[in-house]
């Protein structure tokens, strides 16, 4: 057993230990809305947003684009679990910012072992054999963080399966502050109708 999975285990243990009353938080979020938001580890919307478990519905993915996934879980929120308000927050030193769609395929195809990064960006340390399969996905990379917001924000106003009602704000959350800065042009594109 790994170290990493051991330290989880006796984690959720001690949790587990003290879970008492949130065996009965209800499905629903309690707040009503949800947020859209990155991975990157330096990120805890718990903290950001000031949630308590059963608060808001969180989707994490990769640089927190709008990807037909993130739409999917959105739409689910709304329509079986009743949010009414949407948040797309990127955030700055995003990693999705440092390679493009043609760098990941071409490190994919000659490894699939963990790249490099260096001043110069990343880089293929690994052994072959890599996959072509790469080349068949849209990695959604980042060139400009706060259009990125603003893109984002404004293809999920334009989804069919998005209610005109609800309405979507755009914020980057800054690592090196914590503050959420508000992308008007996001939150504009996002107004509800």
């Amino acid at each position: 057993m790994s170290n990493v999975l051991k330290e989880v285990l006796s984690a959720n243990a001690k949790y587990a230990a003290t879970f008492g009353p949130k065996a009965d938080l209800v499905l629903p979020p309690a707040r009503h809305f949800a947020i859209l938001t990155c991975m990157d580890a330096r990120l805890d919307p718990a903290k950001y947003a000031g949630l308590s478990e059963g608060d808001a519905h969180v989707i994490r993915n990769a640089g927190g684009r709008a990807s037909d996934d993130a739409i999917r879980s959105l739409v689910i929120s709304y329509k079986l679990l009743g949010t009414r308000e949407w948040f797309v927050i990127h955030h700055t030193n995003c990693g999705m910012e440092f390679f493009t769609d043609d760098l990941m395929r071409d490190l994919l195809a000659k490894s699939l072992e963990t790249a490099e990064l260096s001043a110069q960006g990343f880089r293929d340390v690994g052994k072959g054999p890599g996959s072509a399969e790469a080349q068949f996905i849209d990695w959604l990379t980042v060139a400009d963080a706060k259009q990125s917001v603003v893109d984002d924000v404004a293809r999920i106003r334009r989804h069919p399966l998005v209610p005109k009602g609800i309405p979507i704000y755009g914020y980057i959350y800054d690592v090196k502050t914590g503050k959420l800065v508000e992308i008007p042009a996001a939150t504009q594109a996002g107004r509800a109708t």
